[in-house]
């Protein structure tokens, strides 16, 4: 999973180190971040154990509590950090883009990047957080929300470039966003990220159908 790399630097080896303790810890938790993304990925989350993490990760399970609670705590911190990336470029490339259909279609574009590029937060992200318990699809759903918040402003671009598409429902971002996300987790279940960029279409006939009844493309 991405991370971070003002906050999480790559360049520490593993044992003792002369650097201060906290920047030691930022590269521990990276380096565990990292590491739950990735067993998350090849074994589900209920498979995953505590042990998994910190062999893959290289660090003591003594580090470990020093930095999280428990699993749970180490997943959602892994999850809501590939969370805040994602949705970092996907607002980057929408504020960049022209017209409303170009937003739309690049932040779609930006959305599958990221998940192409990074295949096992697009897994635990997508998949595995439906196991993770309640908290997990509590924040799952607060990060749909966030999500909406992005597609309601290409909709309200949308109205405002074209009056005769009318207002539109409170709800109805945060259903293309469900829509958006399920449609990814299904191809990711499936086939992983392989062809993942194909989604790009149908990501903005979904737009095109909530913002007016027609498609984009």
């Amino acid at each position: 999973m991405a991370s971070d790399p003002t906050s999480v630097p790559r360049s520490l080896p593993r044992g003792r180190h002369a650097a201060a303790r906290d920047v030691v810890l930022a590269s521990q938790r990276g380096r565990l971040l990292e590491a739950m993304a990735a067993c998350v990925a090849e074994q589900g989350y209920a498979a995953t154990t505590v042990a998994h993490v910190i062999a893959r990760a290289g660090v003591s399970r003594k580090t470990f509590y020093e930095h999280f609670a428990d699993k749970d705590a180490c997943f959602l911190a892994a999850w809501e950090v590939g969370f805040e990336i994602l949705l970092a470029q996907v607002v980057e490339a929408v504020e960049q883009a022209g017209t409303w259909q170009e937003q739309l279609r690049d932040g779609a574009l930006a959305f599958l990047e990221v998940l192409s590029a990074e295949p096992d937060f697009a897994r635990s992200f997508l998949i595995e957080v439906l196991s993770a318990g309640e908290d997990a699809l509590a924040r799952r759903a607060e990060m749909n929300r966030r999500f909406a918040d992005v597609i309601a402003d290409g909709y309200r671009a949308a109205r405002a470039d074209d009056p005769s598409l009318g207002p539109l429902p409170p709800f109805v971002p945060q259903a293309a966003a469900g829509a958006i996300w399920e449609l990814t987790a299904e191809h990711v279940r499936t086939r992983g990220v392989e062809g993942i960029m194909e989604l790009a279409p149908q990501i903005e006939q979904i737009h095109g159908a909530f913002v007016g009844g027609r498609y984009t493309a």
